[in-house]
């Protein structure tokens, strides 16, 4: 295939969308692939589409009448779709006097590539899931508080922790979503074959605060973490204290009963 016949040239727009937790991406697509790693497709209509495993999908140039029959290919090999996806949209132009990077809101190209494509593609949907991360921790956060106000003034856990447990759970999938899966501070596959593009991989990951955000989410999830020990720990320490009484008192139960035998015995 001819790859400037379907890459977009001028100004156009671009569309980012998280739609689930991950997309089969073995099944479709691999024929039409403009690019791999992350796969870059033509869509039929106009445009290009770059998909990621984690469930992100990115798409250039792409009319809007052309969207949803294109999505709903795409959907019907996401697993376990999210009921409200998470979206970005952006401008891109193209200006071989401007730098390469985002300025005004506008993400800017020297020239027209499947490469420039992935690696803005990667920028915004790191940030899709970023979002969704920091909107799920918060929640979760809120939760986590007013345990460790209950600590700190009674000395005990209170509440259903269970429940608690439950969510501190899903935290720490989170963590390893972002860090297994998705890769978030890592830098994408494409600058190794092209190191050229480098700059304008680090002034869109700057624009769009990939770094800081994920280590302020790091943060809340380390303490998260520690929450979860201490949790176990009382939990554990309560258990055993529980299983100490009952001891002593099938100690005492058993002296006392041999105590009565002997005496009923000795009448």
């Amino acid at each position: 295939m001819d790859v400037s016949t379907v890459l977009p040239s001028g100004s156009f727009g671009a569309r980012a969308m998280l739609l689930g937790e991950r997309i089969d991406l073995r099944s479709r697509f691999a024929a039409e692939a403009l690019a791999r790693n992350p796969l870059t497709v033509p869509v039929k209509g106009g445009g290009v589409a770059v998909l990621f495993r984690y469930g992100a999908v990115v798409l250039f140039d792409v009319p809007e009448a052309v969207q949803a029959p294109f999505l709903d290919q795409v959907l019907a090999l996401v697993w376990n779709r999210y009921e409200k996806p998470e979206t970005e949209d952006v401008a891109v132009c193209i200006d071989p006097a401007i730098l390469e990077g985002v300025q005004g809101g506008t993400v800017y190209f020297t020239s027209m590539s499947v490469e420039r494509m992935q690696i803005v593609a990667s920028v915004l949907s790191k940030s899709l899931v970023l979002a969704m991360y920091e909107s799920r921790v918060a929640q979760n956060f809120d939760r986590v508080e007013p345990l460790a106000r209950n600590l700190e003034r009674n000395g005990r856990i209170g509440g259903r922790t269970s429940d608690l447990l439950k969510h501190i759970g899903a935290m720490l999938l989170s963590e390893q979503m972002m860090v297994g899966s998705v890769e978030i501070s890592e830098k994408p596959d494409t600058l190794w074959d092209h190191p050229d593009l480098e700059g304008l991989y680090l002034r869109m990951e700057s624009e769009f605060e990939i770094r800081e955000r994920y280590a302020v989410l790091e943060r809340k999830l380390n303490l998260i973490s520690r929450t979860v020990q201490t949790v176990v720990e009382l939990l554990h320490s309560k258990r055993s204290l529980r299983l100490e009484w009952a001891i002593v008192l099938l100690i005492v139960f058993e002296v006392m009963l041999t105590l009565y035998t002997m005496y009923t015995g000795g009448n």
